[in-house]
């Protein structure tokens, strides 16, 4: 078994799953490795059991820090049952099989070998390699806000992050624009009964008309080359108080994954305007979304390493999904590239597995793109 594999399968075992999180006990181990292979290591728990912990392989100074980006935490198992135990990290016909072995452990462990080899070559490379390991990204990017409240990645160049991509080469991710949408109606009984005064007006069935309109909802913008078209889906609905009385309130939650250059505040004004202006809408959260141009050093680096190693050539993609990158890039100017050992597709399934030759291809292409970028 390598190296990566079997750190893998620790980090594994440790159940992280958020919410609750408990990234501590993950964190922990990691720091104590770290430190034990020489890296400067600093663990950051900065609320009771969310920890980040920050890396680092000292260079010469030169050039600006790589950053190598993963979190601790996964989603739940979920109510489906498994296989394979999601936390026992069993390996079977070359994949290995539990929670966080695509999303994004491998792509963490892979990391943590990488910078250990390079540690360990006794070369001063011309920058830092930095590790930053986050808590909470499925919260909210919780660890990776905490990493620019800290200022923790001041200096750093560029970004690689590690999440599932087949061992694909992503040069943007959508982002994530999360609003509410709110119908008003009045409470009353509805019995039915002539002359009925006490009758409501509910706002439950305006909610259903809006969210009718919202299917027929279309974004006036051009696909991207490497994402596609912006999407829009209704995650949560929730309204009423029992059932014998008219809703006077009606909230449905949505999700929405806009394109790099779409404005946030024109999108909300587009989709009220189309479910109509009788409705409240409130913002929840807004992930920007993120890209790299394909004739970026870094892009370029990353993509020839990544051709070489796999014998083929790496064309460049994009994720619908987002990352800590969301966070990370806005806040400190770092052009990001995500390439990762898990499956793309592969996050939050039972049975969620990646392939051991994957993780062991990710330590190859990491330490090479870390090399090529400091040399």
């Amino acid at each position: 078994m390598s190296p990566a594999v079997d750190l893998l399968r620790q980090l594994v075992q440790c159940e992280t799953c958020d919410p609750p999180g408990r990234e501590i006990e993950i964190a922990t181990l990691v720091h104590e490795r770290l430190t034990a292979a020489g890296l400067e290591s600093t663990l950051d728990e900065f609320a009771p059991g969310r920890a980040n912990v920050i890396g680092r392989v000292k260079g010469a100074g030169n050039c600006p820090a790589i950053v190598m980006s993963a979190h601790f935490d996964t989603m739940p198992p979920g109510t489906k049952p498994w296989e394979h135990d999601p936390f026992t990290a069993e390996i079977v016909d070359g994949k290995l099989y539990g929670r966080g072995a695509a999303d994004m452990k491998s792509g963490m462990a892979a990391m943590i070998v990488a910078a250990e080899r390079i540690a360990a070559g006794g070369d001063r490379l011309g920058g830092d390699v930095v590790l930053a390991f986050s808590a909470g990204e499925s919260s909210n990017c919780l660890g990776a806000k905490r990493m620019v409240e800290t200022g923790a990645l001041e200096g750093a160049g560029v970004i690689l992050v590690s999440e599932p991509s087949s061992m694909d080469v992503l040069l943007a991710e959508k982002g994530a624009l999360w609003v509410r949408l709110i119908a008003h109606g009045k409470a009353g009984h509805r019995s039915g009964a002539a002359g009925d005064v006490g009758g409501g007006n509910n706002a439950i069935d305006r909610m259903l008309d809006a969210l009718m309109a919202l299917r027929s909802f279309t974004f006036d913008v051009p696909d991207h080359p490497l994402l596609g078209e912006p999407t829009i889906n209704v995650g949560k609905v929730n309204g009423g108080m029992v059932v014998n009385l008219t809703a006077d309130r009606c909230e449905a939650e949505v999700d929405i994954r806009p394109l790099p250059g779409m404005d946030p505040a024109e999108v909300e004004r587009a989709i009220l305007a189309h479910v109509g202006s009788d409705l409240d809408l409130e913002r929840i959260d807004y992930k920007p979304p993120v890209e790299t141009s394909a004739d970026h050093p870094f892009a370029e680096i990353c993509l020839g390493v990544t051709s070489d190693v796999q014998g083929a050539k790496a064309e460049p993609r994009g994720a619908s999904y987002y990352s800590d990158a969301t966070v990370l890039t806005p806040a400190f100017d770092l052009p990001m590239v995500i390439i990762g050992p898990g499956p793309l597709g592969m996050s939050g399934q039972t049975d969620e597995y990646v392939e051991t030759a994957a993780v062991d291809q990710a330590v190859e292409v990491f330490e090479r793109v870390a090399r090529e970028w400091l040399d």
